[in-house]
């Protein structure tokens, strides 16, 4: 599958890792990065759009897709590696600056990048999590069973692998089809990233057990130092501090000076269940 009027090509980032990204449109540039299980596809909706007037750039996260998935040596997929692969990406586009939009785990490497390389961001979209140290302080008692998958795959090598090898369509499908509010959103690509998923169970492990270890510890001495996100940031958030008991603004309020926080009514995977409500997001943020 592919995007009507986008190119397609394999990027080489600063460790060697080539990602495959595709990009199409003209102006000012956005970059789109995926969740999970899922790859750059599910920005298929939301990038035709933004290409009326932006440069949109849609890399496959290391680990995922067709990108590389280099075998983990501990900080191989630790977001402050994948947020310096996505720096050298618009790099590679021509743009030492962009805005950054990430959904689930892309929306992780995305905040990473806005902490880290404050220069280069100049606007951050986040849909539908928390900051990693904070996911990790609210998930408690029995409404944590949501994240049960957290913490399987925060566990050593090679025990969630084996299990997930056991059954990957039956995991991953899992998260599709329980994520969702309208399921059918996600059928023109839902073998696709099962595809996708079944050929990357390693690497897909390692980003999160990454997210168990060595993000909580950048995440912490962030906290410690008072590293903030500077630029203007828009958070889309399912109603999760319902749910689980806790502010999410208040949360977010915690990193960012200026915030808009907005609650969605629709499932996990906004970006292709409600293009629109994405879209009207990001264009605002853009203008700010």
């Amino acid at each position: 599958m592919t995007f009507a009027g986008f190119d397609q090509q394999r990027v080489t980032v600063a460790d060697g890792v080539r990602l495959h990204v595709t990009a199409g449109g003209s102006g000012s540039p956005v970059v789109l990065l995926h969740g999970f299980p899922q790859t750059h596809l599910m920005w298929r909706h939301v990038a035709a759009d933004l290409a009326a007037d932006h440069t949109v750039i849609c890399p496959d996260l290391r680990g995922y897709g067709d990108s590389d998935r280099p075998a983990d040596t501990g900080r191989t997929y630790a977001k402050r590696t994948m947020a310096a692969d996505v720096v050298a990406v618009a790099r590679a586009f021509g743009f030492d600056r962009f805005a950054l939009a990430g959904h689930d785990r892309g929306a992780l490497v995305a905040i990473r990048a806005g902490l880290d390389h404050p220069a280069a961001v100049t606007h951050l979209a986040s849909l539908d999590v928390l900051p990693t140290l904070d996911a990790w302080e609210v998930m408690r008692g029995r409404s944590a069973a949501v994240g049960f998958h957290l913490y399987l795959l925060a566990q050593a090598p090679d025990l969630p692998e084996r299990l997930i090898a056991g059954a990957p369509d039956a995991f991953f499908g899992h998260f599709l089809d329980t994520w969702a509010t309208r399921p059918e959103a996600l059928a023109d690509v839902r073998e696709a990233y099962l595809a996708a998923s079944r050929a990357a169970i390693p690497s897909i492990v390692a980003d999160y057990r990454a997210s168990a270890g060595v993000d909580v510890a950048d995440d912490e001495e962030d906290r410690r130092t008072g590293n903030r996100l500077r630029m203007p940031v828009t958070v889309l958030q399912q109603d999760w501090g319902a749910a689980l008991g806790f502010d999410a603004a208040g949360r977010w309020r915690a990193w960012a000076d200026d915030l808009v926080h907005e609650t969605v009514t629709c499932g996990h995977f906004m970006a292709e269940e409600a293009p629109a409500e994405v879209v009207r997001a990001l264009r605002t943020l853009l203008a700010r």
